[in-house]
């Protein structure tokens, strides 16, 4: 059968219509071509595209064609709309007169537009409806039998063209998200000390490994007097961006929490006979833990809490008064001796009437302290075994002789040895503190020697 100029000029035009199934276009840009392009294809008047609100159940107007705006909002269309039923059911549903017909249900919009008979198809994904295509005509028995094959073809068209253009927006919104969530990583990185106090008498080191862009692991060095500093470590519950911004609030309280004390904290002297300025310093600990604690709970809602780990460190007087607040324990490591620093009480925003015990501790040269949050000892290898706190330990164990950094650096690596590529969860935080000058060993010299592959290259801070 030779084929019309009509006939062509339909392929050629469906053809074009193809091409915005794979074209980088946006949503409504693709809806308004579809509208124009089907009247034009089919030679309607007019066209409309509804796409299917699945939450309310409407078939939300998206694009026409040919039509005027108060066409347009006319009123509701649901898919409980007999046409509709009919049309997501598979049928091709003509209106050959909508003056009479029953199932037209905005009559007088339709006699005022000057449309008479039309033609609704579904649109449909993988057997999925999405919405509906719909062309009107000035003339009763507008719509051939072929005009309804030529609108099924144009309707399976536009239902990949609009799916493409919605993943593709998504991909847009998606690619702005992740670079929106990497600056915020950037930001919350800067709130991570660059480099650790240099305080006499004590040697310092740190590193922080994200696991994702943003997390709630944080710490903190506030030299408050000359030879004392406060060590904070701390683990919001939760991850991403919620909990980075519930991270960045208590940072900034603990801070300034601290720095209206840091005056005070340079009064006077030792009390005799007590450790680390006596009464004083573990009364300002307690004080200052209840204030967390209170504001934690006004700030967290519900499931939320900080684990927290506080500290204040003497360097002259070789002493730390510490309090834990249900935060992975500070291990002291003394002639090769592990000792949980675990006194303390509840987590932060749970209970704003929790009570917390101090403890100050006697440290002596040699000494090593190791602060970190569970990230560090929960990390999994492909076989979902945990690493552990032993392992941790053993690893610690073995360089506490060397300087901070390279205890750091070793118990990382040892890590990392363990778990190999397995993706981690959880954020990793990890400072160590010796006390006095570093006592060079052999397992030093072995640790300087592989310094340079020792700690593989990890997203760190410190």
């Amino acid at each position: 059968m030779k084929k019309t100029k009509r006939d062509i000029e339909r392929n050629e035009q469906v053809y074009q219509l193809s091409t915005l199934v794979a074209g980088a276009f946006s949503l409504q840009e693709v809806l308004d071509r579809l509208a124009e392009a089907a009247v034009k294809i089919v030679g309607a008047k007019a066209c409309s595209i509804r796409l299917l609100d699945e939450e309310t159940n409407d078939l939300k107007m998206r694009s026409t064609y040919g039509l005027s705006e108060a066409y347009r909002n006319k009123g509701a269309v649901t898919k409980d709309d007999e046409v509709i039923k009919a049309a997501f059911a598979g049928e091709a549903v003509v209106i050959d007169d909508m003056r009479d017909d029953d199932r037209i249900q905005y009559k007088e919009a339709t006699l005022s537009e000057g449309l008479v008979s039309q033609l609704t198809v579904a649109m449909q994904f993988r057997n999925r409806p999405i919405g509906v295509l719909r062309l009107y005509s000035p003339r009763a028995r507008g719509f051939k039998e072929d005009d309804a094959t030529v609108a099924r073809a144009v309707a399976s068209q536009c239902a990949v063209a609009i799916t493409n253009a919605k993943l593709y927006g998504e991909a847009i919104a998606g690619q702005r998200m992740a670079e929106q969530m990497r600056l915020a990583g950037l930001i919350q990185r800067r709130m991570i000390p660059e480099k650790a106090p240099h305080i006499e008498g004590l040697d310092i080191a740190a590193r922080y490994i994200p696991c994702f862009d943003v997390g709630g692991d944080f710490y903190d060095f506030l030299p408050i007097s000359e030879g004392r500093l406060v060590v904070t470590i701390a683990d919001v519950i939760g991850k991403g961006v919620p909990a980075a911004i519930m991270m960045s609030w208590f940072r900034g309280a603990v801070q300034a929490y601290t720095e209206g004390f840091r005056g005070v904290l340079k009064d006077g002297g030792p009390v005799e006979g007590d450790l680390n300025s006596g009464l004083k310093s573990a009364i300002r600990t307690k004080n200052a833990i209840e204030n967390f604690n209170k504001m934690a709970c006004i700030e967290c809602r519900e499931g939320e809490f900080i684990t927290l780990f506080y500290a204040t460190i003497d360097a002259a007087e070789k002493t730390i008064t510490y309090c834990n607040c249900g935060h992975e324990p500070t291990v002291l490591i003394s002639d090769g001796q592990a000792q949980d620093l675990s006194r303390g009480g509840l987590v932060l925003g749970v209970d704003p009437q929790a009570k917390y015990e101090i403890e100050t501790v006697q440290l002596r040269d040699g000494d090593c302290l190791l602060f970190y949050t569970d990230g560090l000892v929960d990390a999994m290898d492909f076989g979902n075994e945990v690493w552990g706190r032993e392992r941790m330990l053993e690893a610690a164990k073995r360089f506490t002789d060397c300087p901070a950094d390279h205890v750091v650096r070793n118990i990382l690596a040892y890590r990392r040895r363990f778990v190999g590529l397995a993706r981690q969860i959880d954020d990793t935080s990890v400072i160590a503190v010796k006390v006095g000058a570093p006592r060079k060993s052999e397992e030093c010299r072995e640790c300087q020697l592989s310094g340079s592959t020792a700690f593989p290259a990890e997203d760190a801070r410190g």
